[in-house]
C-alpha cells in the first residue's frame, strides 16, 4: 500500500480492520455507550490506598470556595496567611478577604497591561508579544510573586471588611468587559505614540483609562475599605474588636510574616530548562514595582525535599499542579493509577514531564496547599492538599494526591528560604533567563 500525505480508502480499511478484529474494542465500545469513560476506567483497587490518613498533617481550618472565579492563586494564599491568625487568636474558622486582593490585582493588571502596551507600541500588531498581549488583556490568574507584590503594596483584610459579591464569585464577564475596554484603550494609547505624543501626555491619558476600569470593578466588587474594624469571637466565646485598622496595619499586627523569604521553586525538565538555572517569565505580572514572577529549576527530589522539611515543621505550602489530570473531584483524589486509559482503546499514553510541557500536553493551570504528607520508610507516598473548591465534595475539600501524582503534574512549590541549603539559595539569587510568555513554564 503506497503512503501518502492525505488519509486513503485503503488506509481507512486497514484502520477498520484494526478496530474489528480487536476484541477489547468491541468490549469498550459496549461499554462506552451508556457509561462515560472515566468510570470505565476506574480502579477501584488503587483509588482505595487514597485515604485520608498522614504521617505529618497540618490541622487547617475549612477548605474555602473560589467559585465560578480562577482566583485558586489568591485563595491558597490566603490560606496560608489566615492560619497563623486563627492561631494567635484561638479562633475555630477565619478567612481573609480574597475580593480585596483581587480588586487591586485586577486594577494592577490594567495598569500593567496598559504599560506593556505603551512599551511595544512601536511594534506590528502582528508581532508576536504584541498578540499575547492583546489576547488575554484581563484574567483572574496568577503566581505566588505576584501575591507577595499586592500584600506589600496593599495589605490584607478580614473578609467581613470585603465580603464577596456575585460578581467577584462569577468573574468571567466582567474580565469579558474590562478586556474590551483595555484593547479599545490599547489602540488609543499605540496611536498616541505614533502620533509622536509626549511621554507624559501619554501617561496622563493612561490615568483617565484607569480611572475607568477602577470604576468598573468597584461596580462590580465594591470600593475597598481604607479602614475599619476587625471583630471576631475566640473558641471561649470571648468578643473583642480592634477598632480603626488599615489594611497595612492588620497585616503587620496580626500576621507580620516577611513573605519575601518564600521563593518559587519549579519542576520542568525539559530539554532547553536546565537545572539549577533561574528563569523568569516577561510581560507577565501585576504590580510594576512588585518583583518578578521568578522560578528556580530544581529536580523533583529536591522538590520533595523542601516541601517535606517545611510540612513537618508544620508551615503549610502554596503550589500549583495540572488538576485536570487523573483527577476524581468527587473523592478527591488525584492519582496516576486511578484510571486505566489504555486498556479500552489499546494504546499508549506515557509521555515524560519535559515533553508533555514542550508538546502543551500539560501545565500548570491551578494553585493550592499542601498540608500534610505520608512517610512510609522516611518517603513520600501520599499527599494531603487543602483545596478552594468549597466543602461539598471529597473529604470536606480536603484532596489526596499520589506521590507519583506529584512526580508527574507538580510543578511549583513555594518554600521559605531556611529550608533551602546554601547552594539552593545562592542559585535562587542568580540573574534570571528571561522566558516569553507563552513559554511552557509560563
Amino acid at each position: 500500500m503506497e503512503h501518502s500525505k492525505s488519509v486513503n480508502l485503503d488506509s481507512i480499511k486497514n484502520y477498520s480492520d484494526y478496530y474489528k478484529n480487536n476484541q477489547i474494542s468491541k468490549i469498550a465500545t459496549k461499554a462506552l455507550s451508556k457509561s462515560s469513560i472515566d468510570n470505565i476506567c476506574y480502579d477501584l483497587d488503587n483509588a482505595k490506598k487514597m485515604n485520608h490518613k498522614f504521617s505529618v498533617d497540618i490541622q487547617t481550618m475549612a477548605a474555602t470556595d473560589q467559585k465560578s472565579s480562577n482566583r485558586c492563586w489568591i485563595f491558597s494564599s490566603l490560606n496560608i496567611l489566615r492560619e497563623k491568625i486563627a492561631k494567635d487568636l484561638n479562633i475555630s474558622n477565619f478567612e481573609l478577604s480574597q475580593n480585596f486582593i483581587s480588586f487591586y490585582d485586577h486594577l494592577e493588571k490594567a495598569n500593567y497591561f496598559l504599560e506593556n502596551i505603551i512599551e511595544t507600541a512601536n511594534r506590528p500588531l502582528n508581532d508576536r508579544l504584541v498578540n499575547s498581549l492583546l489576547s488575554y488583556p484581563m484574567s483572574d490568574g496568577g503566581w505566588w510573586d505576584m501575591f507577595v507584590g499586592l500584600y506589600k503594596k496593599y495589605g490584607v483584610v478580614p473578609k467581613e471588611a470585603m465580603p464577596e459579591t456575585y460578581q467577584s464569585n462569577h468573574t468571567f464577564a466582567m474580565n469579558d468587559i474590562i478586556s474590551s475596554q483595555l484593547r479599545k484603550d490599547a489602540a488609543i494609547l499605540r496611536k498616541q505614540i505614533s502620533e509622536k505624543k509626549d511621554i507624559s501626555e501619554v501617561r496622563k491619558l493612561k490615568d483617565n483609562m484607569l480611572k475607568d476600569v477602577y470604576n468598573i470593578i468597584a461596580v462590580c466588587f465594591g470600593n475597598p475599605p481604607e479602614t475599619f474594624d476587625f471583630e471576631y469571637v475566640d473558641k471561649d466565646k470571648n468578643y473583642h474588636i480592634d477598632k480603626n485598622l488599615t489594611p497595612h496595619e492588620f497585616y503587620e499586627k496580626y500576621i507580620g510574616a516577611d513573605l519575601d523569604n518564600i521563593v518559587s521553586l519549579i519542576n520542568a525538565p525539559m530539554e532547553n530548562r536546565p537545572f539549577n538555572k533561574t528563569y523568569a517569565i516577561s510581560y507577565t505580572g501585576s504590580v510594576i514595582e512588585g518583583r518578578p514572577v521568578k522560578f528556580l529549576n530544581l529536580t523533583i527530589e529536591e522538590l520533595k525535599e523542601a516541601a517535606i522539611k517545611q510540612l513537618k515543621n508544620n508551615e503549610p505550602i502554596w503550589f500549583t499542579c495540572d488538576c485536570g489530570k487523573y483527577a476524581n473531584r468527587d473523592e478527591g483524589i488525584w492519582d496516576t493509577a486511578m484510571y486505566d486509559y489504555e486498556s479500552p482503546f489499546s494504546v499508549e499514553f506515557e509521555m515524560n514531564k519535559g515533553d508533555m510541557m514542550a508538546y502543551r500536553e500539560s501545565s500548570p493551570n491551578h494553585a493550592m496547599t499542601l498540608t500534610g504528607v505520608n512517610l512510609v520508610d522516611g518517603k513520600p507516598d501520599k499527599w494531603k492538599v487543602e483545596n478552594s473548591w468549597g466543602t461539598e465534595k471529597a473529604n470536606s475539600g480536603y484532596h489526596i494526591m499520589s506521590d507519583d501524582w506529584f512526580d508527574k503534574y507538580v510543578y511549583i512549590v513555594c518554600i521559605d528560604r531556611k529550608y533551602l541549603s546554601d547552594e539552593q539559595n545562592k542559585l535562587y539569587d542568580q540573574e534570571p533567563i528571561m522566558i516569553d510568555p507563552w513559554d511552557p513554564m509560563a
